[in-house]
């Protein structure tokens, strides 16, 4: 029978599980992180717990909290089991499980407890995970999207407000009335220069109510940049019966994860940081170089298998990857027309992190799903696609293969694998994307004319040519020829 996970039943636990050897109750808090999803606690938490594990850091301990309706379940799972959650690592070699015990609270999912909490002077950082969507910016301008209907209300409501970000001023308020120093603002999302894009933010609403305010904040509060990487899957029955069954836990929200982890921050804190360096974080002064690698890399290769192996009639990320052709074609894409748009990094082959990559995607034990990767498309492919395409076209290299990606994004718009059967629909834009991408059979750049998504790209005639020779290509021939095509390019 399984054991109910909490504080009190940890030494029930098997002896395969590991768990928490330092005293919780002896932890502090130190950050707030709003957004307590599962890469969060696969990521963030599981550094923090290997941390107190060495006697380190018990100032810094994680505070939850979150601003969507979703979060109060999580919230209430969570307290049910004392803020404990069990960890399996999905590693081919085998399978490992711990009780990741860095959480000491989590505060009620309203804007009062959270900025209530931001306001005390223990917190030093809040740290975030809100989607790459989740940042109010405005997809023509890059900049920050004031005329967002939760921006205006918060804008207009200073002291109650509904979006994250106007509770995070809501609380420097409080701080600055008080005397007390303004935290720091950590964006763990997977975005391009996360910490500038949450400054904009941030920013940019304070000035809309307060500009004095908003240049208080711009002078005082820190936003440092961070790539993050950790492949974790969405949690399902499916994962919380592994649980139970292979470890004799039952939780009502595991995580599982793959046995790898990355995390460079910009050192930038100015009210101090736990030394995650010595759980092997990495501290740089520009992170931007190794965000772009993975961004383009990883999370471009993500696009780049997604779409394709979706028409395929592929389900999982690893059966897509045992297919060769889909392999190649993730190989030739990346090495003709990703890596030579990166710059540099010293002590990083890009060949070695290629490899590496490859063999993450196709770890057989994640089950991490390829409509999992063709989520969001319409936001995604603006940040890890279409910024890759404009980079090649500025320095002249190629991009056929590019334009084939978003030939098969296109496709995969219609909703309809190659053997006839319905995609579900998996963007909010979808029923504009389908309208678009059924226009494009006739005028292949009918599905450019999505100004939100392609912005001035789409103006561009090098890019109309080879999207809509690729385009066309795959309409009369299917996706294994147009794989082909390129690879014998």
């Amino acid at each position: 029978m399984a054991i109910a996970l909490s504080q009190s039943t940890l030494n029930d636990l098997a002896a395969d599980v590991s768990r928490p050897g330092y005293d919780r109750a002896a932890l502090r808090p130190g950050i707030l992180h709003v957004g307590v999803g599962n890469f969060h606690r696969a990521h963030m938490a599981w550094y923090l717990d290997r941390l107190f594990e060495q006697g380190e850091g018990h100032d810094w301990a994680l505070v939850g909290a979150g601003v969507r309706p979703g979060d109060a379940a999580m919230r209430e799972n969570l307290q049910a089991q004392d803020w404990l959650t069990t960890l399996v690592e999905l590693d081919p070699k085998g399978l490992n499980a711990r009780i990741i015990g860095s959480m000491v609270d989590f505060v009620e999912v309203k804007p009062e407890p959270v900025i209530a909490a931001m306001s005390d002077p223990a917190i030093r950082i809040v740290s975030l995970t809100i989607t790459e969507g989740g940042y109010y910016v405005d997809a023509q301008t890059g900049g920050f999207d004031a005329a967002h209907p939760d921006m205006a209300h918060d804008a207009a409501n200073p002291e109650a407000p509904q979006s994250v970000f106007g509770m995070i001023l809501a609380a420097l308020r409080r701080r600055e009335a008080a005397g007390i120093p303004p935290f720091t603002v950590m964006s763990c999302d997977n975005l391009p220069e996360n910490g500038h894009v949450c400054a904009r933010t941030v920013t940019g609403l304070a000035q809309l109510s307060d500009p004095g305010f908003g240049n208080w904040v711009r002078e005082n509060v820190a936003f440092p940049n961070s790539m993050v990487d950790c492949i974790t899957p969405a949690t399902s029955d499916r994962e919380r019966a592994l649980v139970r069954d292979r470890f004799g836990i039952s939780d009502a929200a595991p995580v599982v994860c793959e046995p790898f982890r990355q995390w460079v921050l910009e050192d930038n804190f100015p009210q101090g940081r736990p030394p995650l360096e010595k759980a092997g974080a990495e501290f740089v002064a520009d992170v931007s170089r190794h965000e772009l690698m993975k961004l383009r890399i990883l999370n471009g290769g993500h696009a780049a298998i997604a779409y394709p192996a979706a028409l395929l009639g592929h389900h999982f990320v690893h059966e897509a990857m045992a297919d060769p052709q889909i392999e190649a074609w993730l190989r030739a894409l990346e090495t003709r027309e990703i890596i030579p748009t990166l710059a540099p990094i010293d002590g990083v082959d890009y060949g070695d992190y290629l490899e590496l990559i490859v063999n993450r995607f196709a770890n057989p034990e994640i089950g991490d799903t390829v409509a999992r990767l063709c989520l969001d498309g319409s936001n995604r492919q603006p940040k890890f696609i279409l910024p890759t395409i404009g980079d090649a076209l500025r320095d002249g290299h190629a991009i056929e293969g590019l334009a084939q990606e978003v030939a098969f994004w296109c496709r995969y718009c219609e909703r309809r694998d190659e053997a006839g059967g319905e995609i579900a629909p998996n963007d909010d834009n979808h029923e504009a994307l389908r309208e678009r991408a059924l226009a494009a059979r006739e005028n292949p750049l009918a599905f450019l004319e999505n100004r939100t998504v392609f912005g001035p790209l789409a103006d561009d005639r090098r890019f109309q040519e080879a999207f809509a020779r690729r385009l066309t290509s795959l309409h009369e021939n299917g996706t294994r020829a147009a794989i082909e095509s390129y690879l014998g390019g």
